[in-house]
C-alpha cells in the first residue's frame, strides 16, 4: 500500500469516541499508514524537544480569579491590523495528502468554514493558488528562502495574486533534520506527494564541493537565508511580514527593529534541532525583548484550549496549531479538521469563563502559576 494513502477512508461523520480536540490525535493512528504516521508525529533525533514541548504545558497552572462578570465575553482579537474571530490559526504543514487525498484542500475548507486563519506551506502538496480559492478570506503564505532569488521573488508574487494577507518566513530548517522515529519506520516520501508550488521551477544546481568541504557547511548551508536576504524580502511586498522559529530574545529584538511585522515563537514542533528549548518556555523572555504591543504568536506543543490560554498568558497574541489539524483531517477531513477547531475554541472559552477573564487582554501572567 501505498504511504500517502490512509490506512481506512475518513469518516463522513464525527466519531463518537471523540470528546475533546486531542482524542483526535489519538484516533488518528488508525487512518494513517504507519510509516507516514512516523513522520507526521515525530520530530527530530531522539524526540527531545518534541517532549518538552508538552512538558512545558504541563508543569504550569491556570491561576483562577472568582466573581467577574464574564457575560460580554469573546474571543475576538485584532492581529496585523485586521480582526480574527479567535486567536487559533492552522500552522503551515507541509505534504498533508500523507494523511487524506485531498490534503491542504480539506483543512483550507475547515478554516473557511470556522473563520479561521489557514498558513499555506510552500510545501503544499496541493498548489498555494488552488488552496487559496478554498481557504477563507484570512489566509497567510509560509514562504521557505529558495536558492535562487528569483524563484522566491515569484513565490511571493504569486501568493500575493492568490489573496494572501500576510506572509511567514520560516528561519528555523535550512536543513532537514533527521527523525530517528521515521527512518526506524521505513518511511520515504511516496512518489505521488509533491511539493506542488515548486515543481514549475527549475532544480537548484547542486554545489560543486572541493576536497574536504563538509557537505553539511558548505553544501547544504551554503543557500541559507542571512540577514540579507531578509532585508531583501522587505523591500519586494507590500504584505505584512512574519519570521517563524524564533527562540532567542536578541534575535526578536533585531528582527523587530528590522521591521518584521511579528513573530512566531517556534522550535518547528521539535522537528529542527533536537534539544532546544520548549516554545513556551522561552516565550516569556521574547515578550519581554519585544514590548507588549509587539506581535507575537506561538506554535508547538499545543493540544487543548487550556494550553492555548496558558501561552495567551505567557505572551502570546494568537496561537497556530500544527499536528492536530492533520490528525483530525486524517480521521474526518474538514468535517473533523473544522470539528478539531471548534473544540479548541469552546474549550478555550471554557478557561476563560471559569477563570474568569471575559476576553484575550484579560489573559495575563497574574493568571499562571508556575
Amino acid at each position: 500500500m501505498s504511504q500517502s494513502r490512509t490506512l481506512l477512508s475518513s469518516l463522513s461523520h464525527i466519531p463518537r469516541d471523540i470528546h475533546c480536540a486531542q482524542d483526535y490525535e489519538f484516533l488518528a493512528q488508525r487512518f494513517i499508514a504507519e510509516p507516514s504516521y512516523a513522520y507526521i508525529a515525530g520530530g527530530s533525533g531522539h524526540d527531545a524537544t518534541l517532549a518538552a514541548n508538552r512538558k512545558a504545558f504541563s508543569e504550569i497552572s491556570i491561576w483562577p480569579r472568582l466573581l467577574r462578570d464574564v457575560t460580554d465575553g469573546h474571543t475576538r482579537l485584532h492581529l496585523l491590523n485586521r480582526e480574527f474571530a479567535h486567536p487559533i490559526l492552522l500552522a503551515p504543514l507541509a505534504f498533508q495528502k500523507l494523511a487524506h487525498p485531498s490534503g491542504e484542500l480539506e483543512t483550507a475548507r475547515a478554516a473557511a468554514a470556522t473563520d479561521t486563519c489557514m498558513v499555506c506551506s510552500t510545501l503544499s502538496s496541493t498548489s498555494l493558488e488552488e488552496v487559496a480559492q478554498y481557504a477563507g478570506q484570512e489566509k497567510w503564505f509560509q514562504l521557505y528562502f529558495q536558492p535562487r532569488r528569483e524563484v522566491t521573488l515569484d513565490l511571493v508574487k504569486r501568493a500575493e495574486a492568490a489573496g494572501y494577507t500576510a506572509l511567514v518566513v520560516t528561519l528555523d530548517a535550512s536543513v532537514q533534520a533527521p527523525s530517528l522515529r521515521s527512518q526506524r519506520a521505513g518511511f520515504r516520501m511516496p512518489a505521488d506527494v509533491r511539493p506542488t508550488s515548486l515543481l514549475g521551477y527549475p532544480a537548484p544546481d547542486p554545489p560543486a564541493l572541493p576536497a574536504g568541504a563538509s557537505m553539511i557547511f558548505q553544501g547544504m548551508m551554503a543557500e541559507a537565508p542571512t540577514w540579507e536576504d531578509l532585508a531583501w524580502l522587505l523591500d519586494q511586498t507590500a504584505l505584512p511580514v512574519l519570521v517563524k522559529g524564533v527562540l532567542h530574545p536578541e534575535d526578536g529584538a533585531r528582527l523587530q527593529t528590522l521591521g518584521m511585522a511579528g513573530l512566531v515563537v517556534s522550535n518547528h514542533g521539535g522537528r529542527t534541532l533536537d534539544g532546544v528549548p520548549a516554545s513556551l518556555e522561552v516565550l516569556p523572555r521574547i515578550r519581554q525583548a519585544v514590548g507588549p504591543a509587539f506581535p507575537l504568536l506561538l506554535d508547538s506543543g499545543i493540544r487543548s484550549g487550556a494550553d492555548v490560554f496558558k501561552a495567551l498568558a505567557l505572551g502570546a497574541d494568537a496561537v497556530m496549531i500544527g499536528r492536530l489539524q492533520v490528525y483530525a483531517m486524517a480521521v474526518a477531513g474538514a468535517l473533523g479538521v473544522a470539528h478539531m477547531l471548534k473544540l479548541l475554541r469552546e474549550e478555550l472559552e471554557l478557561c476563560m469563563a471559569l477563570a474568569c477573564c471575559p476576553t484575550l487582554a484579560d489573559i495575563g501572567p497574574e493568571m499562571i502559576l508556575r
